[in-house]
């Protein structure tokens, strides 16, 4: 983990030592975030997708209202996904006109504060569609929408797969057409089409292809709009390496073929802008949890670090948010990051249930009571992804520097 420098055998966020980070704070655990490698990841992105295409954040991978405010003057979107995130994104400082609310399950009060604020609703379901026409109707607007499409085809190699076969999101792509005529007919200002496949993929040709797939099928059923299609999201997948052997994704060649792809979409959909919808890619890196030792013991022959943080706020570390076969993520002692002596030993937390473990069997730097654990990939789908009530333990903190 390279992306966070180590002065004197310490790990440094923001430029500050981790101990000192503590130490101002005034409590462990936290989550801790840094600015400057988010600013990167956007550098990065901008470096090599090609200049026209508009990146959006997805604000459910990291809703910390800090967060947001500091990518929302970075990107040209914010994509929500329930009313809180909705307050989130509008506090922010987001256009309205440039955020855009998914999710398979809206209720009408969401429908009406998405349409009141003029954010695009990428409907899910027909039955969507006549909910928030009405409420347009009701209300005196017409509202924004555009079509969340699910595909016949899949991000292969996924981490998380959100198109192809029967889907909770999205409509399938064979009734789109008779979908976009009932629009047509009714009291709704079409956008666009939604088009998202999967997610968490380090795969540049599986990304690539998925891309071709997409713009193919938002060209295929733009045939059949009722407007000119004026956003094209196709969404994003981008994903970063969790455990051993993984290898960061080439971003330069999904760019490359990216704006191979893009002519095709200027010629036929001259009005569209193209959206990648990244959540995970940007901060996921960026962040880090940490908590302390407050116990070490020794169990026939084994040893256990025992800290005041667990699954309870990073359900994801302990193997119990996705994985078949639990993997340690990458950890550290974050002021002994290299150590003198190293050791082998399992790192677990305070909660009543051997599900609580953050590293196991795991060879790091000898540790003690006080010193800090680091479990580094923590920026995104963490905390908010995690049973923050379980046992009735305190919310960690959360700090962006």
């Amino acid at each position: 983990m390279t992306q966070f420098p180590v002065v004197d055998d310490c790990l440094q966020v923001g430029g500050i030592p981790l101990t000192e980070l503590a130490r101002r704070l005034g409590r462990t655990p936290f989550y801790a975030y840094d600015r400057r490698l988010i600013t990167q990841r956007v550098e990065l992105l901008r470096k090599h997708l090609p200049a026209e295409v508009h990146l959006h954040y997805a604000i459910k991978a990291n809703p910390m209202p800090e967060v947001v405010r500091h990518l929302a003057a970075l990107v040209d979107g914010l994509d929500v996904a329930s009313a809180g995130e909705i307050r989130i994104a509008l506090a922010s400082g987001g256009n309205p006109g440039v955020i855009s609310f998914a999710g398979p399950g809206k209720t009408d009060a969401e429908l009406a504060e998405a349409t009141a604020a003029g954010i695009v609703v990428n409907l899910e379901s027909e039955g969507e569609m006549g909910r928030i026409d009405a409420l347009g109707a009701s209300l005196g607007m017409r509202p924004r929408v555009a079509v969340r499409v699910n595909p016949d085809f899949e991000l292969k190699s996924a981490g998380m797969k959100m198109g192809g076969g029967p889907k909770q999101f999205g409509v399938d792509a064979e009734r789109v057409p008779a979908m976009l005529t009932r629009i047509g007919q009714m009291h709704l200002d079409f956008q666009g089409f939604h088009i998202f496949c999967g997610a968490q993929n380090l795969r540049a040709g599986a990304i690539q292809e998925a891309q071709k797939k997409t713009i193919e099928l938002a060209l295929q059923l733009a045939g059949n709009a009722p407007a000119p299609v004026r956003v094209l999201n196709i969404g994003g997948g981008f994903g970063i390496p969790y455990f051993p052997g993984e290898q960061a994704l080439d971003i330069a060649a999904v760019g490359t073929n990216l704006a191979q792809l893009l002519p095709q979409v200027r010629k036929r959909l001259p009005q569209a802008q193209v959206v990648v919808e990244l959540g995970r890619y940007f901060v996921g890196e960026a962040g880090i949890y940490v908590c302390r030792i407050i116990d070490r013991k020794v169990s026939r022959g084994h040893v256990f670090l025992i800290t005041d943080g667990g699954l309870h706020h990073h359900l994801s570390a302990s193997g119990n948010f996705g994985q078949v076969i639990r993997k340690n993520y990458p950890v550290a002692v974050g002021n002994r990051v290299a150590g003198g002596e190293r050791e082998t030993v399992s790192v677990v937390g305070p909660l009543c249930t051997p599900l609580d473990l953050l590293a196991d069997n795991m060879e790091m730097a000898k540790a003690d009571i006080g010193d800090l654990i680091v479990v580094f990939q923590s920026g995104a789908y963490r905390l908010t992804a995690s049973p923050t009530a379980f046992l009735s333990h305190a919310a960690p903190a959360e700090v962006l520097v």
